[in-house]
């Protein structure tokens, strides 16, 4: 099931499961069961509602509204703000342009923001329409966290056979365009780890104020979920620490291939010095050049030539040089 612009569904009593209307939205009592509002709130419709008929307050309605958000949790009268980070898997998208949703959440009602689709909240959508869906906001907010993090965790799974494939690369010699490759993959961490530390911090302090939101058992539950984020976060910073590592070993490589080359040219200079001095001195137009008049002069000039080169690749070779 697609996201819809307007979408309510109850995760509790007779009517669990069941999609409502903003009519039956603008009817519903606690009494009837935990109710579930997600929204596009860039639809003018859905910032009216939420400004309007929501019932929240002024801070709260802007919370859900904002255009921009850092992760984070905060404790808003009987119930708690939350802005979350998702990987990006919208066609065409980057996976680190993360998707941000806002929520408030109390003991009898979820609302829920975004402005591009998150295929966590596809999943629980559809859960709950086939009945299997959480039946309680501790339950809803585990589920959505859970697949926010199973996915950022795939996702630098998939950072990390990027980085062993880099490192393969270089230590077998393609380094040709792994400058541009290893600058991306850098780039992306640096993205998403933006945004996984906050993150952390909104776990750590919803952790903190749980008994308002979580029985024991889902604390405990959170609790994985929160340590699977702090792995994500230290696996990204082992896989930012490789780059950087395969990186200056790119740039080593490079600068050795470099100064061969130099040590070669150097090298060819250096016998062809000696030979172009002695044939430049050899070849002014003055009288009194050594053996113009001898017909065998030229050959054994050239010889003696060969035998300079072959001296001085000897010396080279013997000073190790070659």
């Amino acid at each position: 099931m697609a996201e819809k612009q307007f979408c309510a569904l109850l995760l509790s009593g007779e009517m669990a499961g069941k999609e409502l209307t903003q009519q039956q939205v603008s009817d519903w009592r606690p009494e009837q069961g935990i109710l579930w509002l997600h929204l596009d709130y860039k639809k003018k419709s859905n910032r009216q509602w939420l400004q309007q008929h929501s019932g929240l307050e002024a801070l709260e309605v802007a919370a859900l509204l904002a255009q921009d958000t850092r992760p984070r949790v905060v404790q808003s009268g009987q119930g708690f703000l939350l802005a979350l980070r998702g990987v990006n898997h919208n066609p065409g998208a980057d996976p680190e342009d993360m998707v941000s949703i806002r929520l408030y959440l109390d003991n009898h009602r979820i609302i829920s923001t975004s402005s591009r689709e998150l295929l966590s909240v596809k999943d629980i959508i559809q859960s709950v329409s086939q009945g299997a869906g959480p039946g309680n906001t501790g339950e809803f907010l585990l589920a959505l966290t859970q697949r926010l993090t199973q996915r950022k965790t795939e996702f630098i799974d998939r950072l990390e056979e990027t980085v062993d494939d880099l490192e393969d690369k270089v230590m077998a010699g393609k380094d040709r365009d792994l400058r541009s490759d290893i600058a991306e993959l850098r780039r992306q961490i640096v993205v998403v780890r933006r945004y996984l530390a906050p993150q952390r911090e909104a776990f750590t302090r919803l952790l903190a104020d749980s008994a308002k939101v979580f029985d024991e058992q889902q604390r405990l539950k959170f609790n994985e979920i929160n340590d699977q984020l702090i792995r994500c976060i230290e696996d990204l910073d082992a896989i930012r620490d490789r780059a950087s590592v395969t990186q200056e070993e790119l740039q080593n490589r490079q600068a050795e291939a470099v100064n061969r080359r130099l040590y070669f040219l150097s090298l060819i200079s250096a016998v062809f010095l000696p030979l172009g001095f002695l044939t430049g001195l050899l070849g002014v137009n003055i009288a009194g050049i050594p053996g113009a008049d001898v017909g065998w002069a030229f050959g054994a000039f050239c010889l003696f030539l060969l035998l300079l080169v072959g001296g001085q690749l000897w010396l080279f070779y013997r000073y190790k040089w070659l």
